[in-house]
């Protein structure tokens, strides 16, 4: 495994966070596919064991028990202080505004609900899932500049937002002294590749560290034709993403098969490489150990600059989906 120091800030975390959406019960959540809490545990121990410190999973995922696998588990194989944990925050409710609960009060009560899932004190990394229409931006970042001050979180980060609210956020923590996003944590891969345009130029000119996810589309670009998993019969959110664009993402996905079957490496590990190549973090999920080693084996995977630009080649321009897409209303 290989390490770096995660944006602006002095967290060393591994080239692979191992994203948890796929931990959980799965009774209690948006998620069919999860693992119970026995499998969760055999894939986080081998991933400790191949050198991932970095973890990355929400208070939203199956209703807060990914998070609570996730902290018992860690707690029987590592110290806290060696591990890099990222978990994330929801909007304000309809139910919460009607109450004049505030933006800071919102974000306290969510954290300390977060902290008390995992079993920690803090939190490395504390993530804006996505952006509050009907809450003020300086609410929020007072809110999260205060848990900072009282060391319940270390850094913050942001997901599903566009470049200019990732640029406004972070001038205006400037111009008041508050603590700036240190992450972005947007849908990017070799088949959605929309956050070139503007983010991933952004964050690169400010040292914003780019940790993405569904960097595998779900399966698309770690599977062969007729390979199958049960995360990719049945995770809707992922067909809602993908499905419309099967057609011109397949000369893509056949030539991360061409590069695979030419390099005797797998999809997985060419996949991963071109976004370690970009510059990011990928955050990945896993359900089985053999996955793990794809993921491990992604960091020191070297593709030629041809071979990226044939990867890259036949991309066509994508609407935005999912989170981002509602955004736009």
């Amino acid at each position: 495994m290989k390490y770096k120091k995660l944006g602006n800030s002095d967290l060393i975390v591994s080239n692979i966070c191992l994203g948890c959406m796929g931990f959980g019960d799965s009774a209690k959540g948006q998620h069919s596919w999860t693992l119970n809490e026995e499998n969760s545990e055999e894939i986080i121990k081998y991933a400790l064991e191949k050198g991932i410190n970095f973890f990355d999973t929400a208070i939203a995922y199956q209703s807060g028990t990914s998070e609570q696998y996730l902290g018992r588990i860690l707690k029987k194989y590592i110290e806290r202080e060696k591990v890099v944990i990222a978990t994330k925050f929801l909007p304000r409710t309809e139910d919460e505004i009607e109450k004049g609960i505030s933006g800071q009060q919102h974000i306290e009560t969510m954290l300390n609900k977060s902290l008390e899932n995992l079993g920690m004190e803090y939190v490395d990394l504390y993530i804006y899932h996505m952006w509050d229409y009907n809450t003020p931006l300086y609410d929020i970042m007072e809110g999260l500049n205060n848990i900072i001050k009282a060391g319940k979180i270390k850094y913050i980060g942001i997901s599903n937002c566009f470049a200019w609210q990732l640029a406004e956020a972070n001038a205006l923590a400037e111009k008041y002294g508050f603590a700036k996003f240190i992450s972005i944590q947007g849908h990017y891969n070799l088949i959605f590749r929309e956050e070139e345009r503007e983010m991933i130029p952004y964050c690169k000119e400010k040292n914003i560290a780019i940790t993405p996810y569904s960097s595998l589309a779900g399966g698309r670009l770690s599977k062969h034709y007729g390979e199958s998993s049960r995360r990719l019969t049945e995770d809707k959110y992922a067909k809602l993403k993908y499905d419309l664009t099967e057609k011109q993402d397949k000369t893509i996905i056949d030539r991360v098969i061409e590069i695979a079957d030419k390099k005797n490496i797998s999809m997985t590990e060419v996949s991963l490489a071109w976004l370690i190549k970009k510059g990011a973090i990928p955050i990945v999920g896993a359900t089985k150990t053999a996955q793990i080693d794809g993921m491990v084996k992604s960091v020191n995977a070297i593709l030629t600059e041809e071979e990226i630009k044939y990867l890259e080649e036949p991309y066509l321009p994508h609407k935005l989906v999912g989170v981002m897409a509602q955004n736009l209303k």
